[in-house]
């Protein structure tokens, strides 16, 4: 068989939609086999999950190896990060989790292989990379957080530490509690028990619980949906491009100089 036609297999192989499944049902079988380690097993059974994880490492090591091969330029496949993940998790997975010093390694390796779906699926990425790019713009709004939990748990330590040392003992503690306020964690409870004394305290946390759970979380929620919608469309761009296909952009561009058109020939 030539080169060129071995070639041709291997990138129809990678871009065969059933193997793609397969490699996903794989990866949902791996990720059952590990929790099911975790119960205790008959002799038996834990032999057949021994040889299933030998055969999982063997798949998972000719899958990333097809997927090279697949690569018309070899070097190109070390260019994406998300062949870099597959690989070395691969190639730590093979550690042998029985009986050796490494088991412990090994065994939580084999965890982070559920982590492959994300490569493989690529709506998954998407999500994840645009939580990644998000990561700048949420500092500042997790500081703004801060600076909010800071001067409310100082408030907070300030009055109400003579009525529950407990929630409100110093401005860690405060700020600990707030965090429990913030997620409706019996929040009542606390607001009812320092109203007895300071009948108005529920303005303090009402305020606190909107600036928090509202506006910060819808603030957050905002700048992720925002790169997200942005990593679509460049991956809507890139699918396009790949395809020979015109992009919404490139119709829009099209369509403005159309009009542009027509409006001087309308002056003339």
């Amino acid at each position: 068989m030539k080169a060129s036609e071995l070639q041709n297999r291997f990138e129809r192989i990678r871009s065969n939609k059933t193997f793609e499944i397969f490699v996903i049902s794989v990866i949902v079988v791996s990720a059952l086999l590990v929790g099911a380690k975790t119960y205790d097993m008959p002799r038996g059974f834990a032999s057949v999950t021994l040889i299933l994880d030998w055969f999982i490492s063997a798949f998972f090591l000719t899958e990333i190896t097809i997927r090279f091969l697949a690569e018309r330029r070899k070097l190109d496949f070390f260019k994406s990060f998300w062949n870099w993940f597959d690989t070395i998790i691969v190639i730590v997975s093979l550690i042998p989790a029985e009986s050796t010093d490494l088991a412990l390694i090994g065994r939580l390796v084999r965890v982070f292989r559920v982590l492959r779906m994300i490569s493989i699926i690529p709506e998954l990425r998407i999500l994840l990379v645009s939580l990644v790019k998000a990561l700048p713009q949420l500092g500042y709004v997790m500081l703004l957080m801060f600076i909010i939990f800071y001067i409310y748990g100082a408030i907070g330590s300030t009055l109400f530490a003579q009525i529950n040392e407990d929630l409100w003992g110093d401005i860690t503690i405060s700020m600990l509690t707030l965090f429990r306020i913030m997620t409706f964690e019996d929040w009542t409870d606390v607001m009812y028990e320092t109203m007895e004394v300071y009948s108005l305290s529920w303005i303090y946390y009402l305020t606190f619980i909107f600036l928090s759970a509202f506006a910060f979380l819808n603030m957050v929620i905002g700048i992720v949906v925002g790169v997200m919608e942005q990593e679509n469309a460049a991956a809507r761009r890139e699918a396009a491009a790949e395809n020979n296909e015109p992009t919404l952009e490139d119709v829009m561009a099209e369509l403005k100089s159309l009009r542009q058109t027509v409006d001087e020939i309308k002056q003339k």
